[in-house]
């Protein structure tokens, strides 16, 4: 097998978990954080010849990308606080954490070398952590909270992890100086972010098509981190800021297709992407058992000793973080999503998984220092990074359901069903007030106000069928019933025409152009 072919099977593979993980309860990446382990057991599987500085440019963008696209610059404002305690500094207590356990048990780890492994191990994955907190039903708070921590908590972790390479490979560190190149990483991504989101949004009216549109919004998050980089900024924090930008401002009220197309595209990139570096994560046996060979037991104890620290850290931070944000929570920060008991916070800690960012930052550490010697135990630190991305991937992946099912967090069903139906009764109202200011000056028939005005109803009422009366409610669902039993014979038409002009495209003659252009307005029409 070729790496082509594992690249091929990683893909297929990134498909299929997400219909089995569903069915076993389990989550996607840690199934394919298991596949890999699988295919680095068997012989023939080549190991993965990937340049360490690639990893973080082709595997992080798309994601960050696709997982801003899924919340909103409102949701980390009124977040800031929890966001804050979690991403900027539980990851710094965490690297000083790890780094002075690291350096008192490894022998000749240099301490910059340690903060190294401090930095690379801190932050928990915010992939994992949103696939498995969507998918066992969490409360939004806590999801709006990991999210807000996996995003940001990467920034931070990333900046910090070049300023301990920095302070390894030079021999030389200053706490100004990295404390400078910290605040200027972030002014650098923050600019980037912005100004390449103005221009995407431009030019995405410029586009007007709404493939053009999706293949650019494909490009803008490694054009992002890769122009971030290149300046000496945060790419992470710039993919962060053009992402939110382009989430608030790049897509109409009524740019349906560009919408519904996007967010389909989307679904698929994230799905592959996520899979395959979930993927990469087992594959990363190979280079552990090598490492390994004849030090299982010293460096499995060392591995253990870091996986202790970086687990009770969590939880030892996430007690009085939790007591200290409940203090501060005003009435006015309504918004706030804090957890709202010791059940939800011990969920927080056990969701704190290790991934993507972390392999890729350890397969990047330098070979060599600047005066021509090896990196200090270099092959140690990536040893040890394995053992907790894999002990927190997949024993706290796989119990967290369990967890969850024992503690009881479960969504507040309730307070998302009343906000569905403000929303729909927000909706049919404008539709009302727009039904009314074009009757002001157009004049319609009695009996096609009625219809449009029965239409406006409608609106609220497939969104939240509750809203309507009893009476109505009961006219709307005969209406519902007939529309079902009209779409259904339109179907079947519609399908019988596509059929015949799918036909005609093997006919002698015909021109595939113009068959497809026809094929593509009915499959327009389908949609309706």
């Amino acid at each position: 097998m070729d790496q082509l072919a594992l690249l091929f099977v990683l893909l297929l593979g990134a498909l299929i978990s997400v219909p089995v993980g569903d069915r076993l309860g389990l989550p996607a990446p840690v199934l394919m954080t298991v596949l890999g382990i699988v295919l680095a057991l068997l012989e023939f599987v080549p190991n993965v010849d990937i340049p360490p500085d690639l990893i973080l440019p082709a595997l992080l963008p798309p994601l960050l990308y696709a997982a801003v696209r899924r919340t909103s610059w409102r949701q980390f404002a009124a977040n800031k606080r929890p966001i804050f305690l979690l991403a900027v500094a539980l990851v710094f207590v965490t690297m000083a954490c790890v780094a002075t356990v690291a350096h008192a048990i490894v022998p000749g780890l240099p301490l910059a070398a340690a903060f190294a492994l401090g930095a690379l191990v801190a932050p928990p994955d915010p992939v994992a952590a949103t696939a498995v907190a969507g998918q066992l039903g969490l409360p939004r708070r806590l999801v709006s909270i990991l999210e807000g921590e996996g995003l940001f908590n990467d920034v931070t972790a990333i900046v910090l992890y070049h300023v301990a390479i920095a302070a390894a490979v030079g021999g030389t560190f200053s706490p100004w100086k990295a404390g400078l190149e910290l605040v200027l990483s972030a002014v650098v991504a923050v600019a980037v972010g912005l100004a390449l989101g103005w221009g995407a949004y431009k030019l995405l009216d410029l586009l007007g098509d709404a493939t053009l549109q999706i293949g650019l919004t494909l490009l803008v998050p490694y054009a992002s981190y890769v122009l971030a980089e290149e300046l000496h900024g945060s790419g992470v924090l710039a993919v962060l800021t053009t992402a939110m930008f382009l989430a608030e401002y790049a897509v109409g009220a009524d740019d349906v297709m560009t919408r519904l197309a996007g967010h389909t595209v989307w679904d698929v990139v994230d799905t592959l992407v996520t899979g395959v570096a979930f993927g990469l994560i087992g594959l990363e046996l190979h280079n552990a058992i090598r490492t390994a060979s004849g030090r299982w037991t010293e460096l499995l104890g060392w591995s253990a000793a870091v996986v202790c620290v970086v687990v009770l850290v969590r939880l030892v931070w996430l007690l009085p973080a939790t007591w200290l944000t409940k203090r501060l929570h005003a009435k006015r920060d309504q918004d706030e999503d804090i957890p709202m008991s010791w059940r939800e916070t011990v969920v927080m800690w056990w969701a704190g998984m290790r991934g993507v960012a972390s392999v890729a930052l350890a397969l990047a550490i330098p070979l060599e220092t600047d005066d021509g010697s090896a990196f200090p135990n270099r092959e140690e630190i990536i040893f040890i990074a394995f053992g907790v991305i894999m002990v927190t991937l997949l024993v706290q992946g796989l119990t967290l359901p369990w967890l969850v099912n024992r503690l009881g967090v479960r969504a507040d069903t309730e307070r998302e069903k009343d906000f569905e139906r403000a929303l729909a009764v927000r909706a049919a109202k404008a539709a009302k007030k727009r039904l009314r200011e074009i009757e002001a000056v157009e004049e319609l028939p009695e009996e096609l106000s009625e219809q449009m005005l029965r239409r406006a109803f409608d609106i609220g009422v497939r969104i939240s069928p509750e809203i309507g009366e009893e009476e109505r409610r009961e006219a709307h669902e005969q209406r519902v019933r007939r529309l079902k039993r009209i779409r259904r014979i339109q179907g079947e038409m519609l399908s019988a025409a596509r059929h015949e002009v799918l036909a005609a495209r093997s006919e002698p003659g015909a021109d595939p152009e113009i068959v497809d252009r026809v094929l593509r307005h009915l499959d327009v029409r389908s949609l309706r």
